[in-house]
């Protein structure tokens, strides 16, 4: 318990509760922030929010790179900053000039989601590099478990500060005051060890020039797709579904909020799941089976209500709270001297992913009904994780101490 609950999982999961917050904020505010701001909550919407998850890509690749070569601790430092002073901007857009409102809302969201990406893969890693091999899935579970929850947080604030641009602000000054709390953070010991060796720190392209390395790559990817397919469509687009579904409404903000938790749960038991059955693969693979038979009823069973939707929302958020888990599986199969690299870019390649299955799910809707268009987009999202998570190798009680 010493040291699951050590400083760096403490600060770790303090600093995703604030990324969280602040990732998630746009997705709950963006109907009674784009109203209020004089733009269209589906058409601008959809443009913030592509800026924002081009932003996690751009900076995921960033952030990998300058954690491997600088340090884990130098993107916990740089990345809060550029979210958090972004976050309080964002407050003040109802006072910007009026022209060119929207880019410049999309501007900040982007700018936003840089810093966003380098919290959980930098997080996860120095907590990976800093537990015992038998206590990284329970650990990295209790940095995700916890900082899930900023999702609800988020939800609440929106509710109860009186205003939106409010709630940015509030999670701007979070990340701040976070901020001196993590001078009492040591570096990792398996980073120091090779911080001053010859070998080559943070080479992204290395995950191209190696096959074997490539594939690797790629399947930690894909077995993450899932947990957006069902927050980036079917909670934050939760409105679109309301119509064909007979029901009157639906918020997005609620529905991401029962969602992430669901999401909040699921990972603080993913840890213990994979520790009992002591393999990472085969947890991921039950919560994949959970969640895909959530979809489906969602999809085509008698979702005819506002609260019944909430529920499946917890259900697939259940399903879906093995992103810890996936997150430790990236850490676990690459090297330190790229490992940061892989855990960082891995979650924002997913994250980065999300505007395509928008547009996949904007291109079917053209033909087919809207909950057929979420049913092709989520058998392809799908199909892919579970080939991932069957074939990946399995990396329970790895040891960390190696290099590419």
């Amino acid at each position: 318990m010493r040291l699951i609950f050590s400083i760096p999982v403490v600060i770790a999961a303090l600093g995703y509760f604030v990324d969280i917050y602040d990732l998630l904020l746009f997705g709950i505010v963006r109907i009674p922030s784009l109203k209020a701001l004089g733009l269209n909550p589906d058409v601008d919407g959809t443009f913030i929010l592509n800026a924002q998850m081009i932003g996690l890509l751009i900076g995921g690749i960033f952030w990998g790179i300058f954690g491997d070569k600088k340090g884990r601790l130098s993107v916990l430092f740089g990345s809060i900053l550029v979210y958090s002073l972004a976050n309080i901007a964002c407050g003040f857009l109802p006072y910007f000039p009026k022209e060119h409102l929207v880019y410049q809302y999309a501007g900040l969201r982007f700018i936003a989601g840089i810093g966003l990406a380098g919290e959980l893969g930098a997080g996860i890693t120095l907590v990976s590099e800093s537990l015992p091999k038998n206590l990284r899935a329970i650990g990295t579970s209790v940095v995700a478990g916890f900082g899930l929850m900023g999702a609800v947080v988020a939800q609440l604030t929106v509710e109860l500060a009186g205003g939106w641009n409010i709630s940015y602000i509030i999670g701007g000054v979070l990340g701040i005051l976070l901020l001196f709390l993590r001078i009492s953070v040591s570096e990792s010991g398996i980073y120091k060890n090779i911080e001053h060796e010859s070998v080559s720190k943070g080479n992204f392209l290395s995950f191209f020039t190696n096959k074997d390395r490539l594939i690797r790559y790629l399947k930690c990817i894909a077995i993450g797709l899932p947990t957006w397919y069902c927050i980036g469509i079917l909670a934050v687009l939760a409105n679109q579904f309301a119509p064909e579904m007979g029901i009157e409404s639906v918020s997005p903000g609620k529905a991401i909020m029962w969602a992430y938790v669901g999401i909040s749960i699921g990972d603080f038991t993913s840890g213990f799941i994979s520790h009992l059955l002591k393999s990472r693969k085969m947890a991921i693979f039950y919560m994949l089976t959970f969640t895909i038979v959530g979809v489906a009823i969602m999809l085509f069973g008698n979702t005819n209500s506002e609260t019944k939707y909430y529920i499946f929302c917890v259900w697939l958020g259940l399903g879906t709270g093995y992103w810890a888990m996936f997150v430790t599986l990236a850490a676990e199969q690459f090297g330190t001297n790229i490992r940061n690299t892989a855990t960082t870019t891995v979650p924002n390649m997913v994250r980065g992913l999300v505007p395509v299955m928008i547009f996949a799910f904007d291109f079917f809707k053209k033909d087919v009904s809207v909950i057929m268009s979420a049913a092709i987009v989520g058998i392809i999202v799908f199909g892919l994780a579970f080939y991932s998570s069957l074939t990946i190798s399995e990396t329970h009680d790895k040891d960390l101490e190696f290099t590419e």
